[in-house]
């Protein structure tokens, strides 16, 4: 596994440089006639970054046709919900670009949770190519960090964090009890490219100890995330670590 550190002075600069290396991964997947196959995430960083590719020179000029979007984790909510993931990609960049809807590939969070897991790997599945594990092999795969160590939504102590064999599970969150429906970590840690995306004063506690841990185990989740045979990315702002 291949790890990466990016700082950036503020959330601003990180999303322009992450649409920069999206532009570039999009671009060179495109030229060798294939199409970049992206787990996305919600929280504010994404929105940040979806915001800048919503707008010009971006928009109007990448190969939109190109790239498969799938998310990590969604809400059991309706699409039109506030706290939909699919709503907030969907006004932040979506519905800015031409992307073929077949393309968009979000999860149904207004099915029933364990049926929507079963469903969604099935879909990702039959769209994502297996490496030779069996696993779906994403070209990229975007991940936040919440101020427990959450990622996707992989929550601390979870019984989801020992899940060898299934794609997708159903999950809730251990405070609200919302349902949700995520990726396991086996996905994850097939993915060519894995980035977290962290900014904020909130997170610096646990984004120190994860950055810092060595090899001693933590019970963050997001210090659990492991790519196999590809590269770790941490995309930061000097709020989240300043230590840096």
């Amino acid at each position: 596994m291949k790890k990466e550190i990016y700082l950036f002075d503020d959330i601003t600069a990180l999303a322009k440089r992450l649409a920069g290396d999206f532009s570039k991964a999009l671009t060179e997947k495109a030229a060798s006639g294939g199409s970049l196959i992206v787990a996305l995430s919600g929280g504010h960083t994404p929105k940040a970054f979806f915001e800048v590719l919503a707008a010009p020179p971006y928009s109007g000029s990448l190969p939109w046709d190109k790239v498969v979007f799938f998310w990590g984790d969604e809400r059991c909510v309706p699409p039109d919900n506030d706290e939909s993931n699919f709503k907030m990609t969907n006004l932040s960049l979506l519905s800015h670009v031409n992307i073929p809807e077949a393309n968009i590939r979000r999860v149904l969070g207004e099915n029933p949770p364990d049926e929507e897991a079963v469903r969604y790997a099935k879909e990702i599945k039959d769209n994502v190519p297996p490496e030779g594990n069996g696993f779906p092999r994403f070209d990229w795969i975007l991940l936040g960090m919440g101020e427990d160590g959450h990622t996707a939504s992989l929550f601390p102590g979870a019984p989801t964090l020992k899940e060898r064999e299934k794609i997708c599970v159903a999950a809730a969150h251990p405070q609200t009890g919302q349902k949700r429906v995520s990726i396991t970590f086996p996905v994850i840690d097939n993915a060519d490219r894995v980035s977290f995306l962290v900014t904020g004063s909130e997170k610096e506690p646990v984004l120190k100890e994860i950055l810092n841990k060595g090899s001693r185990p933590l019970p963050y989740p997001a210090s659990m995330v492991h790519p196999a045979d590809g590269v770790l990315e941490w995309y930061v702002d000097r709020a989240a670590a300043p230590w840096l």
